[in-house]
């Protein structure tokens, strides 16, 4: 059992509960529920007379970084630590190198969007990277477990709220940086420091590892530490590639020799990311001839470029929210298409506002027909957002079907021999979030309850 709880719900009888302050919900007023569920003593603000050992501080959230770090810091070092930044790639290539590490007998966890991946055990996270309780919590379990790496998606804003203090990474590696989350930073440079302050996570040996192609890859140089750069003109540098529904066909070099490898993904970002991969996993110090003998044994995560075979053509859905995300999702598969692109995609409610005509703009201009839909709305109005996402819109190749299950029924409907549809925004998520309510929906089973 863990010592320190910050949920209520979840204290265990001899606990210690520290009551935080958050922006909705204050810990205070929780605490003779701690009490009865068995905290022993209690971390707080206040002046308070209680049952229980009582422990007042100026800061409770102060408090429980520093006790974390001093209790726990010492295990955590011990694990080789692998952080992956940017806006667009990081589940798929955090993924890719869980596996690979994992099929070369290095026993490795993964922390990021999809939950928590050690053995055989899942948790599901409720953010890309969880509060700082959450992950000491999963980083201890996973050392005391035989756990030898891990691998974490980092997000800007846990690095913005400090979520990572006393958390030093031995490899990190930045993706890119397209236009995300500015609801929260307001501008691509804040977005952008936030990111760099990754680099005050690292050891003294790490190795910083960045794609090229990103114009921001350079701000993630830092004295002292060994810096390595991959894309068209990266140290791991792309060659050539060719790529099929199925695979892609890689040739790249490093050290001025060639390789050639068949990937089981598909689309260029699949290129990058699976660069990101082998990058990170030559640096842990594998060589790459036995990363590429390794290769057949990885796959894409849930909700990433997932494939259904429709009739006859293809449903394919994916994570893709961000306008970056959808223009690189919608001209790869245009590359491959024999017929016609149909785009199925939404904008979250309570979220950046600024991408949404964006977004109605790339997925009209590049698709043949398009269906907008909700994509967890939140506690905006759905019609608000359509008519956000339509601002963007200059032609009519589009119609407007709010319930999501009916969007994706009338896409499949419509589906003529070698059409391609992309179910767009929602990738691994199995609900829909309308008001504060979470139901239950998942693209993928609402794919194949059709093809049944």
């Amino acid at each position: 059992m863990f010592k320190y709880e910050c949920d209520s719900r979840k204290v265990e009888k001899g606990q210690t509960f520290i009551a935080l302050k958050g922006l909705t919900v204050d810990g205070h007023d929780y605490i003779d529920k701690a009490i009865e569920k068995g905290a022993t003593t209690i971390v707080g603000e206040k002046d308070l007379n209680l049952s229980v050992n009582y422990i007042k501080v100026n800061d409770s959230l102060e408090y429980l970084k520093e006790t974390l770090k001093k209790e726990y810091k010492n295990k955590i070092d011990k694990l080789t630590l692998i952080g992956v930044t940017g806006t667009n790639g990081k589940t798929t290539s955090c993924y890719l190198t869980y596996q690979m590490l994992n099929s070369l007998g290095i026993d490795t966890a993964y922390i990021g969007t999809i939950g928590f991946y050690h053995k055989d055990e899942f948790i599901e996270l409720n953010n890309t990277t969880p509060d700082i309780l959450t992950v000491y919590k999963l980083l201890v379990h996973a050392y005391e477990t035989g756990c030898k790496c891990v691998v974490m998606e980092v997000s800007s804003q846990a690095l913005s709220y400090d979520r990572l203090n006393g958390i030093d990474y031995s490899i990190i590696s930045f993706t890119n940086l397209t236009e995300d989350h500015l609801d929260f930073h307001k501008t691509m440079d804040n977005y952008l420091k936030a990111k760099l302050l990754i680099l005050d996570h690292l050891k003294k040996d790490a190795v910083i590892l960045a794609n090229s192609d990103d114009e921001n890859y350079i701000n993630f140089k830092k004295d002292n530490h060994k810096f390595l750069t991959y894309g068209l003109n990266g140290d791991y540098k792309i060659l050539n590639f060719k790529y099929n529904p199925k695979e892609t066909n890689l040739e790249f070099s490093y050290n001025n020799k060639k390789y050639n490898v068949t990937i089981p993904l598909t689309s260029k970002f699949n290129v990058y990311n699976y660069l990101t991969m082998l990058s990170i996993v030559n640096n842990y110090g594998i060589e790459i001839e036995k990363i590429i003998e390794n290769t057949n044994k990885i796959k894409a995560p849930k909700g990433r470029c997932e494939a259904y075979k429709v009739k006859d053509a293809y449903a394919i859905i994916d994570y893709a929210h961000t306008p970056d995300a959808v223009e690189k999702v919608i001209n790869a598969y245009s590359e491959l298409k024999k017929n016609r692109i149909i785009t199925i995609i939404g904008c979250g409610g309570d979220r950046d506002s600024k991408k949404r005509p964006i977004m109605g703009k790339i997925a009209t201009d590049l698709s043949n027909y398009v269906i907008l839909t909700n994509d967890n709305p939140r506690t905006e109005d759905p019609d608000k957002i359509m008519n956000d996402i339509v601002k963007g819109i200059n032609k009519n190749n589009y119609e407007i079907i709010k319930d999501r299950k009916d969007a994706i029924k009338k896409g499949i409907e419509i589906l003529q021999k070698d059409d391609i549809l992309l179910i767009l925004g929602k990738g691994h998520e199995n609900y829909q979030i309308i008001g504060k309510t979470k139901y239950h929906l998942d693209d993928s089973e609402e794919v194949l309850k059709y093809i049944k």
